[in-house]
């Protein structure tokens, strides 16, 4: 890929920083909101980070003015939107995108209807403009694993609990170098993002291997 192409895309951080300027209030979490409504569709890279083109920016600058602007529902703007912009659909690079459907996601995962409803009820998983990605499928799967040694949805909230602790680190880690608006904060900030994902996993598994130790008496 030239570098050319790989710019084409870019983060989530990225997005939010093209947009603040006219939309002080935008939020990675409004985007997250808006692609899970099924008004925009970035791609993922094979590492589950979701991969914007400059269309998914002007698509959310027509969503964030015809909200502010016209005070319209998401229903009416998303008809609006296929209307203006058509539905283009973004040429795939590298292994293609995982996109199930409720019945291929059960079936893929060897679940059952009752356990993929405990799973959403429990906010473990959640669908995508009705679509299923690749982390929603490993989190089937791992459940469907885990069902065997008798743990299911409602065990799992703990586990949940602390993935989302987590995470709030690493945003309150890159929330001051976003504030900042330098040159080349935005890129600062998603590598910081990531370097601090990856320790603060390594500092997980290892503190659970402690546990672990603990449990069986070694």
């Amino acid at each position: 890929m030239s570098s050319q192409a790989a710019r084409s895309h870019m983060s989530i951080g990225e997005v939010l920083g093209l947009l603040r300027s006219e939309f002080p209030d935008i939020t990675i979490s409004k985007i997250r909101f808006l692609e899970g409504e099924g008004l925009i569709e970035p791609e993922r890279s094979p590492s589950g980070y979701r991969k914007f083109t400059h269309l998914h920016v002007e698509q959310l600058r027509y969503i964030l003015r015809e909200q502010r602007d016209h005070y319209l529902p998401l229903r009416v703007i998303k008809e609006k939107l296929a209307e203006e912009f058509g539905r283009p659909r973004a040429l795939q690079e590298g292994p293609p995108e995982v996109r199930l459907s409720r019945t291929e996601l059960l079936e893929a995962a060897g679940l059952s209807e009752e356990a993929l409803a405990e799973l959403e009820d429990y906010g473990l998983l959640a669908a995508t403009a009705r679509r299923y990605d690749e982390d929603a499928l490993v989190i089937a799967r791992s459940v469907a694993a885990l069902s065997r040694f008798g743990l299911h949805a409602r065990h799992l909230r703990a586990v949940k609990a602390a993935a989302e602790r987590e995470s709030g680190l690493v945003e309150q880690s890159v929330a001051p170098i976003l504030k900042r608006r330098a040159p080349g904060a935005i890129g600062h900030a998603d590598e910081a993002a990531r370097e601090l994902s990856r320790l603060l996993l390594d500092l997980h598994a290892a503190l659970f291997r402690v546990g672990i130790k603990d449990v069986l008496g070694r």
